[in-house]
């Protein structure tokens, strides 16, 4: 199983700080593309730098943008 069970609310975060990808972008100093890829859920990593930058920007913890759905354990 390759598909991961992390569920990125970044869309979520932004949404409530009134902010653009591209105004996050620039304050973070990640590209829009990269963003885009995080927010989408198609982000196979994350460095922990980019992540601290991301919270400070945004006012929040690593929690709050980032949850693990419940999977189903394999049998």
């Amino acid at each position: 199983m390759d598909e991961h069970a992390v569920e990125v609310h970044l869309d979520t975060m932004l949404e409530r700080r009134g902010m653009t990808l591209a105004e996050l972008s620039a304050q973070v100093g990640v590209t829009v593309v990269n963003l885009s890829i995080l927010k989408n859920g198609r982000a196979k990593a994350i460095r922990f730098t980019t992540l601290t930058r991301i919270c400070e920007v945004l006012g929040c913890q690593p929690g709050d943008l980032l949850t693990v759905r419940s999977v189903p354990p394999e049998s």
